[in-house]
């Protein structure tokens, strides 16, 4: 039972948006967005999906293979951290860190990270995807430079675990994330973006 809740714990779940909404659609499943750090290198940090009636039991689809390769998405040839969030338009958003832990080892760069880490620390990675879709095959995609969005953001030392969520009063989608300055502490950061999950 712990197992299960910690699942859930770190998951997002799709019904959040019934608390927006007056109107309560008939859900029939949830959506669990992950991505796996384990196996071959060409199949590490994709983006996989699973299904539950319940919450509690979980189908992983497409056979537990990546339903969108990373290489297509992201600028380091991973992902990693999904968030899936059912804005309150109806419309599904994912948020992900744009990683590759191995990108070295699976031939994506030519040193292990993408900076001096001396300078900036562990996994010292830019950039987060996002994702727009209204029926979660045809999707659209952002990579956002977080380091580029303002100059005193140049030295940042890393951009991790996007998650989005629907701020009622500002009635704008906001995507909250951790980041930390050079090898400093990380602390929490967030920004309003459009409606298209772009900018």
């Amino acid at each position: 039972m712990r197992r299960n809740i910690f699942i859930l714990a770190c998951t997002s779940i799709l019904f959040l948006t019934s608390c927006i909404s007056q109107k309560t659609p008939d859900y029939t499943a949830y959506l669990f967005a992950y991505f796996e750090g384990s196996g071959e290198l060409a199949t590490q940090e994709q983006l996989r999906f699973a299904v539950s009636a319940d919450a509690v039991h979980w189908k992983a689809l497409n056979g537990n293979r990546p339903v969108i390769p990373s290489d297509e998405i992201s600028q380091t040839g991973g992902i990693r951290d999904p968030h899936i969030f059912r804005g309150p338009d109806g419309a599904f958003y994912l948020a992900m860190t744009d990683l590759h832990i191995y990108a070295k080892q699976a031939g994506f760069r030519q040193t292990e990270w993408e900076r001096d880490g001396n300078k900036f620390g562990w996994v010292n990675n830019l950039g987060l995807v996002l994702m727009k879709s209204k029926d979660l095959i045809n999707w659209t995609r952002a990579n956002i430079r977080v380091d580029r969005l303002d100059p005193s953001l140049a030295d940042i030392g890393c951009a991790w675990a996007p998650e989005t969520c629907y701020d009622p009063v500002k009635k704008k989608l906001m995507v909250h994330f951790t980041m930390r300055h050079g090898k400093e502490k990380t602390k929490l950061y967030y920004f309003y973006i459009n409606d298209d999950f772009n900018k």
